[in-house]
């Protein structure tokens, strides 16, 4: 690995200095007023919308391996043998083959609320040739946002024994459940929950840790070159937009990603900004992408 390549993925530039210049920036201070919302929608990942995005997007062109995985996650890489990992939200599977490429006894378990997004993961993972990559891969649709998790993941009486000071090698696979997950990666996916239950959200990928499990944050983070982007009249909440597709994306601050997690029961690990200066040079233009790297641990 380059010294390039570990500060593309960290701080190009500095996100105060970015701060200061988009908040003194008028014509985009629609951005930075307070927002009333309406009503909140009953879905929260709304799955028809994420359906129709995956259909639009089933080419090979949108598909991109998540190769900086292991340089900003290393734990990965180095995990035992038969870890489990869950993805959450696991879209195409640009975040699940890196990791079956990388471990070949690692188990990755994968849900969305979109039906479409497994059926393009699964094959995705079926055209690789990854080692066993078929029998390690176990897709199910799920909503994370508006249900518990389910009981084969981990059951009460597991979860119980769980918070109750319990090693982590006691928690194995029986008959009841799985026992539990090694890691949670939760990878842009946050960012399309509705703001009032991310909450809800971020203690179910609690749940389903061991103790001394540990969460893999990475998500769209305040003043990135996306945000930017939205017009005034696809604001839907404080730092929340909403697409032409339906489908939604919130930027998060460090403050406010600390305190869902904290406020879960989780340990802050590392929690950062990682600023990436990256060029389009067909257009001959700077991008200042910004996004949230986090890692949470569960107490043992």
């Amino acid at each position: 690995m380059s010294i390039q390549e570990t500060e593309y993925h960290s701080n190009d530039f500095d996100w105060e200095e970015l701060r200061e210049r988009i908040e003194d920036d008028p014509t985009l201070a629609y951005h930075l007023l307070p927002f009333t919302p309406q009503s909140p929608s009953s879905s929260s990942l709304d799955s028809q919308s994420w359906n129709h995005f995956h259909s639009r997007h089933s080419t090979g062109k949108f598909f991109k391996e998540r190769r900086y995985l292991f340089k900003e996650f290393p734990e990965l890489a180095s995990c035992g043998e038969y870890s489990k990992v869950l993805e959450v939200g696991c879209g195409n599977g640009s975040t699940a083959l890196p990791i079956l490429r990388w471990k070949e006894n690692i188990l990755v378990f994968a849900c969305d609320c979109s039906t479409e997004a497994l059926d393009r993961a699964t094959e995705n993972i079926h055209a690789s040739n990854v080692v066993s990559a078929r029998s390690r891969f176990r897709p199910f649709c799920w909503d994370f946002s508006t249900c518990r998790f389910p009981n084969w993941l981990i059951c009460d009486s597991c979860y119980e024994t769980s918070i109750g000071k319990q090693s982590v090698t006691s928690l194995k696979e029986s008959e009841c459940c799985i026992g539990g997950m090694d890691f949670v990666t939760l990878i842009f996916t946050l960012s399309a929950v509705l703001l009032h239950r991310m909450s809800m959200a971020v203690a179910e990928c609690f749940s389903v840790l061991k103790p001394g499990g540990l969460l893999l944050f990475r998500d769209y983070g305040l003043y990135d070159m996306t945000m930017l982007r939205f017009e005034a009249d696809q604001r839907v909440g404080f730092r929340e937009y909403k697409r032409s597709d339906g489908t939604r994306s919130y930027f998060f601050s460090l403050d406010i990603a600390r305190d869902l997690f904290l406020g879960a029961g989780f340990i802050e690990v590392e929690l950062e900004y990682c600023c990436v200066k990256s060029v389009n040079r067909r257009k001959q233009k700077t991008m200042h992408r910004v996004w949230v790297h986090g890692k949470f641990q569960k107490p043992m």
